[in-house]
C-alpha cells in the first residue's frame, strides 16, 4: 500500500508495504536484553486443576501469563509519568501515532570534564555539539543508534555496565526545537547510577517548570546498520497499558 503524507513541511510518498521495525523483540530466554537487573520475562501457560493453557500438554489452546517489566525487558515508551510525583499514564498524553522523523548516529564522546558523585571521566556521553546543527528543524521525533552498534544490542545484559547516557544539554536541546518523541538505543537517556537525578530525562520533559506532557521518551531500540541515517516517517504506538510506560514496537517507513 502506498499513501502520499501531507506534512507541515511537504508532501512525502510512503510504501506502508515496506515497515523497519525498529524494535528489539524479547522472549522468554535469559539471553534476551535486559537492565535495571530485572529478572528475564516469564511465558508460562496457566494450569490450573481445571484447565490445561498448554495444548502440547493435553489442552485445547495455548493460554500463557506474561510477566515483564516495561523499563528492563524490552522495547518501550514512557510518559513524564516516570518521573513525576503526580500519577501520569502514557495512554492519556500520546494520542496521536505518526510522525516526521531523523535517524541519526552517534558515537557517544569520553567525558573528560570536571568529575561529581554522578559523572565520572570517561563516561560515555551523547553531547549537545553532536545533535546541533544536524537536525531537520521540522522533524517531530529523533532515532538516535548509537555506535558501536550491532547484534548483540539485542541481547544485552545491561546491568552495572554503565552505558552510554545524554548530556542534559542535549536533551534540553531537543525540547527546545520542539522534537516530541526521542528514541534511542540504550536503556535509559540516563546514567545507570545518578543518584536519582534523572536530569536528561527531566530537561527533555521540561518537568516540572513546564512540564511537556505530550512528549515521550523511547528506550531499548535497536537501529540495524543497513538503516540509513535520514528523514523517515515514525508510527509509534505502544499497547495499551494504562501505565508510566508500555511497551512499543515503533516502525519506520522510508520517504520519497
Amino acid at each position: 500500500m502506498k499513501a502520499t503524507i501531507h506534512h507541515s513541511s511537504g508532501d512525502f510518498n510512503i510504501d506502508f508495504s515496506k515497515p523497519i521495525d525498529i524494535s528489539i523483540h524479547t522472549t522468554d530466554s535469559s539471553a534476551c536484553s535486559k537492565a535495571w537487573y530485572v529478572d528475564p520475562i516469564r511465558i508460562e501457560p496457566v494450569m490450573t486443576e481445571q484447565f490445561t493453557g498448554s495444548v502440547k500438554a493435553g489442552g485445547t489452546v495455548n493460554f500463557r501469563n506474561i510477566f515483564f517489566n516495561p523499563h528492563g525487558n524490552t522495547t518501550h515508551t514512557e510518559c513524564v509519568g516516570h518521573i513525576a510525583e503526580e500519577v501520569y499514564n502514557l495512554q492519556e498524553h500520546l494520542t496521536t501515532y505518526l510522525f516526521k522523523a531523523q535517524v541519526i548516529t552517534i558515537e557517544p564522546l569520553k567525558y573528560e570534564g570536571t568529575e561529581s558523585e554522578w559523572r565520572k571521566k570517561g563516561d560515555l556521553i551523547v553531547q549537545l555539539e553532536q545533535l546541533s546543527n544536524k537536525l531537520d528543524k521540522s522533524i517531530e521525533a529523533i532515532i538516535i543508534r548509537t555506535l558501536p552498534n550491532d547484534d548483540s544490542k539485542k541481547t544485552r545484559q545491561w546491568s552495572s555496565s554503565n552505558w552510554p547516557y545524554m548530556d542534559e544539554k542535549a536533551t534540553r536541546y531537543l525540547a527546545n526545537l520542539g522534537i516530541k518523541h526521542l528514541l534511542i538505543d540504550l536503556p535509559s537517556v540516563d546514567r545507570e547510577f545518578d543518584g536519582g537525578m534523572m536530569l536528561s530525562h527531566r530537561s527533555f520533559w521540561n518537568y516540572p517548570e513546564e512540564t511537556r506532557f505530550n512528549a515521550t521518551i523511547s528506550e531499548m531500540i535497536y537501529v540495524k546498520n543497513e538503516i540509513k541515517d535520514g528523514i523517515y516517517f515514525l508510527s509509534l504506538q505502544p499497547s495499551s497499558f494504562v501505565n508510566d510506560a508500555a511497551p512499543c514496537k515503533p516502525v519506520l517507513y522510508a520517504t520519497k
